[in-house]
């Protein structure tokens, strides 16, 4: 209809321009064969515009045709597509209403399975409930009695019985405690000492360290004294050369301290290379030497105890006892005896194995917090207690070792018994000596004044306490710092501490730089 309304208006258009063409022309010339000329114009003009409309006509209805045609197969092609997808998703529906009644089907028969075993239960369950109904009625008819009469009779015979019972063996128990404590406990306080038999060796404070000539010492002097100031100053040892012919003395209240600079002088003397750089060398050496040789101490002592599970790390702690004397009496050798009293006691008491062995490990742990009192302040009882408890000792053990002083109440055997073989073994004569254990105290207060201040590194007292050097941090405190330290310190001596005579205090500041030339 668009097209044809389009030639219409063309025609149109076409006629009214040549009908105004012809009548100007014929009002122009009023000629009358003109206007036969022109008639026959327009006649053709019409005809040639009425083929051009039917053209265009025919080629509009073509393409509309095509048109119509292409409209026609996309439209299939997405109603066959939507059918397709149709079919697809009434498949999937027809499956799951497949299985659902599959499901279905399998719910009804496993309720009905449920429902004929739970009326399985209640049946058995009924018959269960008459028989013991029907047995307490044979029971309450034969005993004249009901079921909740002859309970209460039992258990009152049982709990008489039972009073009477225990009640003759307390008092069996306490007739014979009293007729036998007393001369048992010395027997077997007797019997431990006896067969223990430890010898007990005084510890000292001084070295002796014999050399091949008294050439030597000239040597470990240096020059100028360079040699001992630089020994002294790595080591905290003190050196000591008298007229005593070919030897030195190492004072030092610390024995781990002074093992190390006697093995460190030991090695310098035998190599003969003797200087500031070699000096700090062969101590590192004897510091790594020391430090086996507490690692084999502990390991014998536990050996010697017979106890094998123990933390490496307490097993090292307690050979830096080896070092470490309890009013002259050498610590590790006093725990290692404190744990032979303890098992004896136990076996004279008849204690199991078990206990025994328990008894040996809370007796050789006692005092170990005495190998860390310099480092951490408090009492050896309670810090040995939470070194302990750190490494997954027992608690037993740990309340053994934290009541041993009286620090906390004793709750258990083993703590009394680990008290009193501590006591056995430092009470018995020869074993300690108060003087000795008062000086070091004494020595090690020193250095803990000295250690608290901000900027130390290294402090050592020497001189049988007559001195305390003070090695500080060069980067952190500067020459001025050095003196005001040293008056701080030698006042909070005066303040806290009692001793003879006076006490010197020097503070070291020392730089070192280092090139290496390539």
């Amino acid at each position: 209809m668009l097209v044809g309304l389009i030639i219409g208006l063309i025609v149109a258009a076409v006629a009214a321009g040549v009908a105004f063409s012809v009548g100007s022309k014929i009002s122009a010339g009023r000629d009358a064969g003109a206007l036969g000329t022109a008639q026959t114009r327009a006649k053709d003009l019409l005809a040639e515009a009425q083929r051009d409309a039917d053209t265009l006509r025919r080629e509009a209805a073509v393409e509309a045709k095509s048109e119509i045609h292409s409209l026609r197969q996309e439209l299939e092609q997405e109603i066959k597509a939507r059918r397709q997808e149709l079919d697809r998703r009434e498949s999937r529906l027809e499956g799951r209403e497949t299985t659902l009644d599959q499901r279905d089907r399998d719910i009804d028969t496993q309720a009905k399975t449920l429902k004929e075993q739970s009326t399985e239960i209640e049946k058995r369950r009924d018959e269960a409930v008459r028989r013991a109904e029907e047995v307490d009625r044979q029971l309450q008819k034969v005993a004249g009695m009901s079921a909740a009469e002859a309970k209460g009779v039992l258990m009152r015979r049982i709990e008489d019985d039972a009073k009477r019972d225990s009640m003759t063996l307390v008092r069996d128990l306490e007739t014979k405690a009293r007729e036998e404590a007393e001369s048992r406990a010395r027997r077997i306080i007797t019997l431990s000492i006896q067969r223990l038999a430890s010898e007990q060796t005084a510890e000292s404070t001084v070295s002796v360290l014999s050399l091949p000539s008294d050439d030597m010492k000239g040597r470990i002097i240096g020059r100028e004294g360079r040699n001992i100031r630089a020994f002294e100053a790595v080591t905290g040892v003190n050196i000591i050369i008298d007229d005593t012919p070919e030897a030195v003395l190492l004072s030092c209240f610390d024995p781990v301290r002074r093992e190390i600079g006697r093995i460190t002088l030991e090695k310098l003397v035998g190599d003969g290379r003797i200087h500031p750089a070699r000096i700090e060398e062969m101590h590192e050496r004897a510091k790594g030497e020391v430090e086996n040789e507490i690692r084999r101490a502990g390991e014998e002592a536990v050996l010697d105890v017979g106890i094998t599970d123990m933390h490496p790390e307490l097993i090292r702690v307690l050979g830096r006892l080896q070092y470490r004397t309890s009013y002259g009496q050498n610590v590790l050798k006093h725990l290692t005896e404190t744990a032979h009293i303890a098992g004896m006691m136990g076996a004279e008491l008849g204690l199991p194995k078990d206990q025994i062995r328990l008894l040996k490990r809370c007796g050789l742990l006692h005092d170990i917090g005495k190998a860390v009192t310099h480092e951490v302040e408090g009492s050896h009882a309670l810090i040995g207690a939470e070194l302990a408890r750190r490494l997954k000792e027992g608690p037993e053990v740990v309340h053994a070792i934290e009541s041993h002083h009286g620090e906390v109440e004793q709750r258990t055997l083993e703590a009394v018994l680990s008290q009193t073989a501590d006591q056995i073994s430092g009470g018995r004569p020869g074993a300690r000596r108060e003087t000795l254990e008062t000086y070091v105290k004494r020595l090690e207060k020193l250095e803990e004044i000295a250690t608290s201040y901000k900027g130390v590194e290294k402090t050592f007292a020497m001189q049988a306490g007559r001195e305390i050097r003070v090695m500080v941090k060069p980067e952190e405190m500067d020459d001025l710092g050095c003196q005001v330290l040293a008056r701080d310190i030698a006042k909070r001596i005066e303040e806290e501490m009692q001793y003879p005579g006076q006490i010197k205090v020097m503070v070291v500041r020392e730089i070192r730089a280092t090139e290496f030339a390539k």
